[in-house]
């Protein structure tokens, strides 16, 4: 975890949870009002911080509240999506986001430019970068090409990490003993307790999306769960 001094922004969410607020695409809540309803709700429940994804929800969040926002943008439909070049970048910085969430894998990104000019941009127009990886060495690389937090996001997502049941905690304690950058846990965290465990591990911070904001996946969980037992299978 870091150690020197940072950004207030950055400092607000020192052991806190983010939750990630989107929907996606063809889905009754993929709506910025929705998504800004949705942020509400979550800072009531004691969330430090949002993270949210398209120009039109960021905008209306960052209207709505000045909790630290983590802002990104998905566009395409494989590959490099999360905030993919650098004019993602500085649309994604003007809504008011600070922090710029954008896809810092070694798989090449759409405008051909390199990782850097990503930074580059979000830092030239004032914002800090989250970078989103899959391994130990994206993390590492991205940490080196000035990256302001660094989070597992990816894991299990990309042909070069393993798919895990869960979140990926051996890339969290990883990282965070090896970075002077703040680590954000995040992905398939789907209880309280593997918050907590994110935690333990040395994750600066926690997003947790899915489990606290998709319905259509929370009722999906269950759903499965009771078509098996219909079916009598033997839980795993």
């Amino acid at each position: 975890m870091a150690t020197h001094q940072l950004p207030s922004v950055v400092e607000r969410l020192r052991g806190r949870l983010i939750v990630s607020c989107q929907a996606y695409p063809g889905e009754p809540l993929r709506d910025p009002e929705a998504m800004r309803r949705m942020a509400l709700a979550v800072l009531e429940g004691g969330a430090a911080g949002v993270r949210a994804q398209g120009l039109a929800d960021l905008r209306a969040i960052r209207a709505a509240t000045d909790v630290p926002l983590i802002g990104l943008w998905k566009d395409g439909a494989s590959g490099v999506v999360i905030t993919p070049t650098t004019e993602h970048v500085r649309q994604v910085a003007a809504t008011g986001a600070e922090v710029v969430a954008l896809d810092a894998t070694f798989r090449p990104r759409p405008d051909g430019r390199p990782l850097a000019e990503s930074f580059a941009a979000a830092h030239g127009a004032g914002a800090l970068v989250m970078a989103d990886v899959a391994t130990f060495e994206e993390g590492l690389h991205a940490a080196e090409s000035g990256a302001d937090l660094v989070g597992t996001t990816l894991s299990g997502y990309t042909d070069d990490s393993p798919r895990r049941p869960g979140p990926d905690l051996d890339l969290v304690a990883r990282l965070s003993a090896a970075l002077d950058v703040p680590v954000v846990a995040e992905g398939r965290i789907h209880t309280p307790a593997q918050a907590r465990s994110a935690l333990e591990a040395g994750a600066f911070a926690v997003v947790v999306g899915t489990a606290i904001t998709h319905p259509t996946s929370l009722t999906r969980w269950f759903a499965t769960e009771l078509g098996a037992a219909r079916r009598g299978d033997v839980p795993a």
